[in-house]
């Protein structure tokens, strides 16, 4: 299934739920070597909120454009966020919206899907709020828009939606199908019931590997974008497993992965389905080869993100001069910024001990609260063996040293923006990223494990 293929570059379409990017890839050391970035906006209007995804098809197409010229690509491969499918009419085009997945459906809509979604036993997909299951969203964009659902020819998971535009070829694929989705059954690696009960097996399209080129790029948009020979696009991967694949083919299991992003998602690699609490958002994930990965998560990006924003900007030096007071006088935020996932629902965000504090304190004491939730993910899953923090939160040195010293255990910061992009080049037989991980043994943090006491207390 991989490609034997060699590619001098590769170009990478990176859609995330808060950003876009086009990454251009170096085939001998997998490095970015060019990059540029776009908003992924949601649009109000309509039947519901949904993707601007022709904004994005318009910001591909003239990245595309400007790397053909410099630095130049041989492939294209995708990765882009869960939860979201695309409803493909007759003629390919989009029958219906890309409905937003922060998207909530009316209560009898609710209870109507809760009544006939398939048991976690089958599954492993915990019931979602919203619409992070694709079965709810294709439930409510049944029951309530049936004339638009009845022009649907064709259902693509979202990462091959963008492959079909660039070839004219649909399909699904195993990571996108099995990350909460409700479709999926990973232990059978077959759909679930579910398909059945919406009726909807006719309407899915046959399912690749992502390791597939599922054709070269439609002439009309090869010369829109000024290829000068057929470029071969890859079948795609959902956005957290595209980060989970180059430890896949470097390392042994045990070992752990968390992929951060507006979700921190973590894998625990080497271990099994047998404990894992759809109560407590862990969830089986799918990787690129079909099997199953024991899973949890929380929306630590998007918290990050908000409670950023009202601290304002801090050094590195100021947090770290920080911590010590705040473990000290047990200033602690409690879950949940971002209510509805993770580990800890029903749970309602809440400071202690944090009158007066200072930025530097407010933003050591969120780190400790990041690093708190990502043990408690990394506990439920079983994880084992060594720590490896992919995305936005490997720059953070301060949360890093805090997971090391909860967990015990070796952390490992690897570099890059994302790993999402490099995972999603490796499809096409790129090599992994090189460089070097930046290693956080564990170590003792005076007070540290008095303060996790204090916390779970707190939120009992």
């Amino acid at each position: 299934m991989t490609s034997s293929q060699i590619y001098a570059r590769v170009a990478v379409l990176d859609i995330g739920k808060t950003n876009a990017k086009v990454v251009v890839l170096d085939s001998a050391t997998g490095a970015e070597v060019a990059v540029v970035k776009t908003p992924n906006v949601v649009v109000k209007s309509g039947l519901y909120p949904h993707y601007d995804v022709e904004a994005l098809w318009a910001f591909a197409l003239d990245a595309l454009k400007q790397f053909a010229v410099s630095p130049g690509f041989d492939a294209i491969s995708i990765t882009t966020h869960g939860a979201s499918a695309a409803l493909l009419a007759a003629d390919g085009t989009l029958a219906m919206p890309v409905l937003d997945y922060e998207q909530e459906y009316p209560r009898e809509i609710i209870d109507a899907y809760t009544a006939l979604r398939p048991s976690f036993d089958e599954t492993y997909s915990p019931r979602q709020s919203m619409g992070l299951n694709i079965g709810a969203q294709l439930h409510y964009q049944q029951s309530a828009f049936p004339a638009a659902f009845a022009n649907v020819a064709t259902i693509v998971t979202y990462a091959q939606y963008w492959a079909a535009r660039l070839t004219g070829i649909a399909a699904n694929e195993v990571t996108s199908l099995g990350c909460h989705t409700d479709l999926w059954n990973p232990r059978e690696s077959s759909y679930s019931s579910l398909v059945d009960t919406l009726d909807i097996r006719p309407l899915m399209a046959p399912i690749r590997s992502a390791f597939d080129a599922l054709g070269p790029v439609l002439p009309e948009i090869s010369e829109e974008i000024g290829l000068s020979k057929p470029v071969p696009v890859y079948c795609g991967i959902h956005d957290s497993n595209a980060s989970l694949l180059p430890h896949l083919v470097s390392r042994q299991a045990p070992f752990a992965v968390v992929s951060t992003g507006t979700w921190v998602v973590n894998f625990g690699v080497g271990g099994d389905l047998d404990h894992l609490d759809p109560k407590r958002d862990t969830l089986a994930n799918v990787d690129a080869y079909g099997r199953a990965v024991p899973s949890s998560r929380f929306m630590g990006g998007r918290e990050f993100e908000i409670l950023s924003a009202k601290i304002g900007p801090v050094s590195i030096e100021e947090a770290v001069a920080a911590m010590p007071d705040v473990i000290e006088k047990s200033m602690m935020l409690l879950p949940n910024v971002a209510p509805g996932s993770g580990p800890f629902q029903g749970k309602e965000r809440r400071w202690v001990n944090a009158e007066a504090a200072s930025a530097g304190e407010h933003y050591a004491a969120v780190c400790l609260y990041l690093a708190l939730m990502t043990e408690a993910c990394l506990g439920l899953i079983g994880a084992g063996g060594p720590v490896v923090v992919e995305g936005p939160f490997s720059l953070n040195e301060t949360y890093l040293d805090v997971v090391a010293a909860l967990t015990g255990r070796d952390v490992f910061a690897v570099p890059g923006s994302t790993g999402t992009s490099a995972g999603a080049a490796l499809l096409t037989g790129i090599a992994p990223m090189t460089g070097t991980e930046k290693h956080f043994p564990p170590r003792e943090i005076f007070h540290l494990p008095e303060y996790r006491r204090c916390w779970y207390a707190a939120l009992a």
